[in-house]
């Protein structure tokens, strides 16, 4: 029997879309999900899988035409079908060189693609490869690592085999869902090993000369006047795809190409030789190149202000004091600090509630639950795992919650969910001995919390100077949804419920 592709819901304000590549030709045996076809759509690029084993029939649209949603792709022929396609000319051979057919020898290829990223990450970095072209691997043995703009991620070998081939090299970019090896499973693994290098010598030919590039590649570049040497593709063979294009446009691509002179320019001042032989340069990591790019893209987009103000810790520190052997004999985990923050902030963002919101275009989104981030400093990068619903947490239930998230932080183990759909930050600088800071927003969130060192200092207090444990707070906001009546106030807020906690339990 035969099986339609069609094209697969785009998205709702998305109607058509080009065809951008066939991974595939008619003859080609194709396995449940393999990816036959790339739709190109002026927002996104769509994978298109198989919906069923067997041979690829008749490809209907080809590469650089449109097609509307749910168009027909292609057909499929299932079954028994398959081995009577006449496209196959190999099928004869098999009984004359069986040992040259992974299939023959009861082998097969399995295919490892990228795994999930989360819901807002499109890309990653292949930052590393634990295995080679040709390596035994086990599965779920680790086969390399993948770097995104918020966490590392391990991709495991689906399957025991032979690295047949890496079609994702180090250093390069990758969508998510996109195949980044080939193994060479069961019995016809051993046969293949020996002959995996020689398709590999492909993949770094790519001159991009003999490959036509995505339609709406092309329309953009001779839109902004852009010459293809100037854009590095990623797509399959060297392929230049669209958001090449707008990479490139973004990197002034365009002034580059009309200007070389100030690209020459660009570099930093001269170094002494003596002081270059005893500098090192190291290439930024992806995650730390994204915290780059993301503060200052919120100093540029958000109308960032901070106001301050001042807490005696003094009563919150009693208290601690006071059950801190009894709260962790019952709910087995230390009670720190950050537990009475973070109920403080809570009770102030309920009377302040547009620093708890956030601006999607012309419109104000209120948040009726509060998801705290909690800045956490790692060896790779700062990042923010998110408490959810903290609003209907308990002391305990916060404490067990920031304990567990900043060792996973610590030890790369975090998921993309759990450093997503943050509503609120604190950042407590404090544990590194900052005095005063002015934390920037964490998009698109409109408020942040900066924490600061607890230190004795002199104060007066009903007409006498005592010495009281102090700290500064910091609250950074953004001044276009957030007023400052409405940042001082929450800021004020915060202070008296820490300086009289009882004010928690009554709702004050």
């Amino acid at each position: 029997m035969s099986t339609e592709v069609r094209v697969p819901t785009l998205g709702e304000s998305v109607t058509e879309a080009t065809v951008a590549t066939w991974f595939k030709q008619p003859g080609d045996a194709v396995a449940v999900d393999e990816m036959l076809c790339e739709l190109e759509t002026d927002k996104v690029t769509v994978e298109v899988p198989s919906p069923v084993a067997g041979t690829l029939g008749e490809i209907v649209a080809a590469e650089g035409e449109t097609v509307g949603v749910d168009a027909l792709l292609a057909t499929i022929s299932e079954g028994g079908e398959a081995s009577a396609s006449p496209a196959k000319k190999e099928a004869p051979a098999k009984a004359e060189a069986p040992a040259e057919s992974g299939a023959a020898s009861g082998g097969e290829s399995v295919d490892v693609m990228v795994p999930t990223l989360g819901e807002s990450v499109t890309e990653a970095t292949v930052s590393t490869w634990f295995k080679k072209v040709g390596d035994a691997v086990a599965q779920d043995e680790m086969l390399c690592e993948l770097e995104t703009d918020k966490v590392s991620v391990e991709v495991p070998a689906p399957a025991s085999g032979v690295l047949a081939e890496i079609l994702a090299e180090e250093g390069s970019t990758v969508e998510a869902s996109a195949k980044l090896a080939v193994i060479s499973s069961g019995e016809g693994a051993a046969a293949k090993s020996g002959a995996s290098e020689a398709p590999a010598a492909p993949s770094t030919k790519v001159g991009g000369k003999d490959v036509e590039n995505a339609p709406s590649a092309n329309k953009l570049m001779a839109e902004a006047g852009i010459d293809a040497a100037a854009v590095t593709g990623t797509g399959r063979d060297g392929r230049i795809m669209k958001e090449d294009v707008q990479k490139a446009i973004a990197s002034g691509a365009t002034a580059a190409k009309a200007t070389p002179a100030p690209a020459a320019a660009a570099p930093r001042a001269p170094v002494p030789a003596d002081d270059a032989a005893r500098e090192e340069r190291v290439k930024m990591t992806r995650l730390r190149q994204t915290i780059a790019r993301r503060l200052k893209d919120a100093q540029n987009n958000a109308a960032i202000l901070t106001t301050y103000n001042e807490v005696d810790m003094t009563e919150v520190m009693a208290l601690r004091s006071q059950y801190k052997d009894e709260f962790e004999k019952k709910h087995g985990v230390r009670l720190g600090f950050m537990s009475f923050f973070t109920k403080a902030c809570v009770h102030a963002l309920r009377e302040v509630p547009e620093v708890n919101a956030e601006i999607d275009g012309t419109d104000i989104v209120y948040k009726n639950f509060v998801h705290m981030g909690v800045a956490a400093g790692t060896p790779q990068g700062l990042v923010v795992p998110v408490i959810r619903d903290v609003d209907q947490k308990s002391f305990a239930e916060i404490e067990k919650e920031i304990g567990e998230k900043g060792r996973r932080a610590r030890d790369g183990k975090l998921s993309m969910a759990e450093m997503q759909g943050g509503t609120f930050t604190i950042s407590n600088g404090g544990v590194y001995g900052s005095l005063m800071s002015s934390p920037i927003l964490n998009p698109p969130q409109s408020g942040i919390l900066g924490m600061h060192k607890i230190q004795d200092r002199p104060m007066v207090v009903n007409g006498e100077i005592v010495i009281r444990p102090m700290m500064y707070l910091a609250l950074s906001y953004d001044h276009r949804i957030v007023d400052g009546k409405g940042a001082v106030t929450f800021l004020v807020r915060v202070k008296e419920a820490l300086e009289d906690p009882r004010r928690l339990l009554m709702d004050l």
